[in-house]
């Protein structure tokens, strides 16, 4: 700046000086300005140009701010090309490492269109790179399931995956994930879980078959047990404890069979959700009497908020067991004199089946395990209340049936409270019902 303000003053003293030496002042003073300015025009004449080639060329030869401002340019090029290098470095290390990973990962915009994917999406399902970029995914793989997927995920953002054969080999089974990121980009994730379904259904046909082999002698067994109980004379008046203890255990290892097959049978079950209307009002009636019997000298406190308007779609059955075994373990696990409250109500989110208990309560570490098979928080305590381990998970599966989820939620000293959450678009009102009936 300091060196054009030099520039100029020396051009105008020229100027005046040579027009005082021909008698016009005036005149030298307007030449020097003019140099000026000509000056001025060039060089930014010439920067322009350089710039609008945006060629790697040298920078023009310039003078005064021109020339500095061209020095900022270049600099903030030179920083730019480091980015760029940096960037191009950190994509070519992400290429690489997913390239290497056995899961077919591919990068999806806001329109489904692949943006990049890796060698795995090729063996699993036939997406090739480069020649499908910009390509949808739907016109790629034309399964309806998976379009539903990503078009509720888009929605939702929920991130749980859907499972579905190989377009390139129906015997492999791949499980879809989608996970957003960055704007409005989708980080798309396929893994062959063949062999984890081969080594869940070899676990689900043990269970079942062994459920049924040992469900026939067990019965045997209590049968005659209970006839023994029965026919002992006073000589043998001290074999009843031992005969009463084996029955107790007879009629435990029945229930967890009963239970174990329950389980069986939900998970061989087809996802096909039960569409009759159910009462859950009449249910939870009948539960009520029940855990009214259960609770006996326990002289727990029950209320109860019941829409008897209210009706789901879905199994009678199930909902009945789902239901039951969480008002049982309220009164199996609260305090004698204490509160259950049981409610059946509805909001703009849905329906909600909910029990609440004024027990002990559940530490946090624990409550993200209680529908785990067999985890038990105090696994002497619920040997004693006849718990199998089993209730929660079979809850689980029926509100997983019924499209639903199951909300827990406790603290320590004060109780806990279990929910089962409906979605909306099952909710059916005994006026409705009743008109549609008709």
């Amino acid at each position: 700046m300091e060196e054009d303000i030099w520039r100029l003053a020396g051009l105008i003293a020229a100027g005046i000086l040579i027009g005082l030496v021909f008698g016009h002042p005036a005149l030298g003073l307007a030449t020097g300005l003019a140099i000026y300015c000509y000056l001025l025009v060039r060089n930014n004449r010439r920067l322009f140009e350089w710039l609008h080639r945006h060629s790697d060329e040298p920078a023009p030869q310039l003078t005064g701010y021109p020339d500095r401002i061209l020095a900022e340019i270049e600099s903030l090029r030179r920083h730019h090309r480091q980015r760029e290098d940096k960037l191009g470095q950190f994509l070519k290390r992400f290429q690489e490492a997913t390239s290497a990973l056995p899961d077919a990962i591919m990068i999806l915009n806001q329109d489904d269109q692949i943006e990049w994917a890796n060698q795995a999406a090729v063996n699993y399902l036939g997406i090739h790179w480069p020649q499908d970029s910009g390509q949808r995914l739907a016109n790629l793989i034309r399964h309806p399931k998976l379009i539903k997927y990503l078009k509720e995920q888009g929605q939702s953002g929920d991130t749980s995956g859907v499972t579905l054969p190989s377009p390139e080999d129906d015997k492999l089974q791949i499980e879809y994930r989608v996970i957003p990121y960055g704007d409005n980009l989708r980080l798309l994730v396929a893994r062959d879980v063949t062999q984890i379904q081969q080594i869940n259904q070899m676990r689900r046909d043990f269970i079942a078959n062994a459920s049924h082999e040992l469900r026939t002698p067990l019965t045997v067994i209590a049968g005659y047990l209970e006839s023994l109980e029965g026919d002992l004379d006073s000589s043998a008046a001290d074999l009843q404890p031992q005969i009463r203890q084996m029955r107790q255990q007879t009629s435990r290892m029945q229930t967890l069979i009963e239970d174990l097959l329950m389980l069986s049978t939900l998970e061989s079950r087809s996802n096909k959700q039960p569409q009759e209307p159910v009462a859950v009002a009449d249910i939870l009636t009948s539960i009520y009497k029940e855990a009214t019997a259960l609770s006996g000298e326990k002289n727990h406190m029950f209320a109860l908020d019941i829409d008897h308007e209210l009706l789901v779609r879905g199994s009678h059955k199930e909902l009945y067991s789902a239901f039951s075994n969480l008002v049982v373990n309220a009164v199996l696990y609260t305090p004698a004199k204490g509160i259950i409250r049981i409610r059946w109500y509805e909001d703009d989110k849905g329906a909600h089946m909910k029990v609440s208990d004024t027990g002990d309560g559940i530490a946090p570490e624990h409550i993200p395990r209680l529908t785990e098979r067999f985890y038990r928080v105090d696994r002497g305590r619920s040997r004693e209340s006849g718990g199998t381990g089993l209730g929660l998970a079979i809850v689980k599966h029926i509100m997983q049936r019924h499209h639903g989820l199951l909300n827990i939620e406790s603290e320590l000293g004060k109780g806990s409270i279990f929910r089962c959450d409906f979605p909306p678009d099952l909710l059916v009102r005994k006026s409705d019902d009743t008109a549609t009936s008709q």
